[in-house]
């Protein structure tokens, strides 16, 4: 029984069974031949293989590869809802946010390194959320931490000359980010299948404010708000469940982040990691979270809906 919750939130992922006469091929101690670990057809090693060794080799492996499918399946058509983080998952916080001071410096005559200033930004999020959730802080929204990262670097970053008007309104950036390439086209149609939500430590009228610029087409938006907690906070993750009168088990939590994916499953819902390279810019681009861990591993949300079957 979850402590935090009074219903059992057991996962159940539906894979074939290992064959234990399959040799690792690879350093790990993985096999791309081998379900163990690996649940999802996305698996970087198969894909690897069957191009290494050819059409016929696939052929004569679609017995085993019908099987990870049908475990696929049986878990998406278990998930009635998938909740997204939204900031590096969804949308492009660190171009934005370059752009958006790019614009700003074009009307002041400002001389900034906005892609530093971006990174700073972010850098202040943590920080600023473990106060809220250490109780040094009262809850406060994700407006007014952003807000008072940003008048900590405007001395910084010789931003004095801005008024209230405007550091208010660069501050609202966040709820201007433009989304990643492939993400409205993915969630649409993830959006046939399933209910799709935000659950983001961004408050409520960030999301729909960023929803309403950028085309998200959410059935709801979910907020840590909601739960007054700040994710990785278990509480956050179930109360999302219990607001959309799911059990955990029927709820896929979508990420970029590994360590939000982590908390999800910790409390019984489902994990979907998406690869986003680029978050923190083309000089700095993310390593991919090995293969396995999670319940699936997408390229893209277009890659999601395909694994999904939507």
């Amino acid at each position: 029984m979850n402590k935090y919750s009074s219903v059992s939130v057991r996962r159940e992922v539906a894979v074939a069974k290992p064959d234990s006469s399959v040799p690792s091929l690879f350093a790990d101690g993985t096999s791309p031949l081998s379900t163990a670990g690996a649940p999802s057809l996305s698996n970087p090693y198969r894909r690897r293989l069957f191009g290494l060794l050819g059409v016929g080799a696939a052929v004569c492996m679609l017995p085993r590869q019908a099987a990870w499918a049908q475990g696929d399946l049986a878990l998406s058509e278990k998930v009635k809802a998938l909740v997204f983080d939204v900031f590096g998952t969804v949308v492009d916080w660190r171009g934005s946010i370059i752009r958006e001071g790019q614009i700003l410096a074009s009307k002041k005559s400002l001389e900034v390194d906005w892609g530093e200033f971006a990174d700073r930004w972010r850098a202040g999020y943590g920080p600023a959320m473990n106060k809220v959730r250490s109780g040094e802080m009262p809850w406060t929204k994700i407006d007014d931490l952003h807000r008072m990262i940003l008048d900590e670097l405007v001395p910084e970053f010789g931003l004095e000359g801005l008024t209230e008007t405007e550091l208010d309104h660069f501050n609202r950036a966040w709820h201007r980010l433009s989304p990643w390439p492939d993400t409205v086209a993915g969630l649409n149609r993830l959006k046939t299948k399933y209910v799709i939500t935000t659950l983001s430590n961004g408050n409520v009228s960030l999301l729909t404010h960023m929803a309403k610029n950028a085309g998200l087409p959410w059935d709801a938006v979910l907020s840590a708000e909601l739960a007054q907690h700040y994710k990785p906070d278990p509480r956050t993750y179930l109360k999302a469940a219990d607001l959309l009168s799911l059990e955990p088990a029927e709820v896929l939590m979508v990420a970029a982040h590994p360590g939000d994916l982590r908390a999800a499953a910790d409390v019984g819902l489902h994990t979907a990691y998406v690869y986003r390279p680029l978050e923190r810019g083309p000089e700095r681009q993310r390593q991919r979270s090995p293969a396995g861990e999670f319940d699936f591993d997408a390229d893209d949300f277009l890659d999601l809906a395909r694994q999904l079957g939507a």
